[in-house]
């Protein structure tokens, strides 16, 4: 195995296989023992994209409530899903495909547009250039945003869907998606988040999706695979400690390098990352 392969794996706490229903139990089981050491937070919130990291950490969240309720009699602990368009989705069916599955507590509605817009045209009307990929991640940041919004209205924290193969590559956006209070499936790569919601019995066109961040309009619903360069499969394949081509390994570990700041917190004079 590649020295840093072997450190990236480490780091992202991969096993190189799992049991779906002891993830399950073990993410459940986690994310309720997040709320009883915080007795002052009841709500867990959750955008809710249709894609199958949202689809599965929502579920994971609304088991967890749902038993904390049982366990505790405490009925205000609540799972509240968000649905975060920018104007009109064009895979909306599968959100709401999504959102039945999950069966959350509370669904709540917020287009973004609006605010993502006023925000793209404020800086615009300084002269400034603003690409469709910056205005992709003022996407992110506001749907984080109106999460924040809304835990803080409800006694919440903001649920993220962090996995091994997203981490591995930095393929969020830093301070959007990327900002959260808690991930429960950090450990997990992408087939085996895959597995789970296949032992949850989710509907099967859910987890077998084409992945996308679908955040640039001038290429709409481009593929994470095409814009990473390489596959889900060939990354969970080296997070696994399996080996991949040269050329394969390189670019993921090319990735790896070059977003290291997204998993920092910011740098500070006593992180060495400045001397570099």
């Amino acid at each position: 195995m590649r020295k840093l392969q072997k450190q990236i794996i480490q780091e992202l706490c991969v096993l190189p296989e799992i049991h779906p229903q002891e993830e399950i139990r073990k993410s459940i089981d986690f994310l309720k023992s997040y709320l009883l050491h915080y007795p002052f937070l009841k709500t867990y919130v959750l955008g809710i994209s249709g894609g199958q990291d949202s689809t599965l950490v929502g579920r994971l969240a609304q088991m967890a409530i749902t038993e904390l309720r049982n366990e505790t009699g405490d009925q205000s602990y609540q799972f509240v899903a968000v649905r975060l368009p920018y104007g009109e989705q064009a895979d909306e069916q599968d959100a709401m495909d999504a959102i039945e599955f999950i069966q959350s507590d509370q669904l709540l509605p917020v287009n973004i547009k609006a605010a993502v817009d006023a925000s793209y045209e404020s800086v615009t009307k300084l002269g400034l250039e603003v690409s469709d990929f910056v205005k992709g991640n003022i996407k992110a940041r506001e749907r984080m945003i109106a999460q924040y919004t809304i835990a803080g209205a409800l006694q919440g924290v903001v649920l993220g869907t962090d996995h091994a193969a997203e981490a591995v590559t930095g393929f969020y956006t830093k301070f959007g998606d990327g900002g959260t209070d808690v991930n429960p499936i950090f450990r997990l790569n992408k087939r085996q988040g895959r597995a789970l919601l296949k032992a949850l019995n989710a509907p099967k066109h859910l987890y077998l999706k084409v992945p996308t961040a679908d955040l640039e309009e001038e290429k709409p619903g481009l593929a994470d695979e095409v814009a990473l360069g390489v596959t889900y499969d060939n990354i969970d394949d080296y997070l696994e400690g399996k080996e991949v081509a040269e050329e394969i390994a390189e670019k993921i570990e090319n990735w790896y390098l070059k977003t290291q700041h997204k998993r920092h917190l910011p740098i500070t004079i006593f992180d060495d990352f400045w001397q570099q």
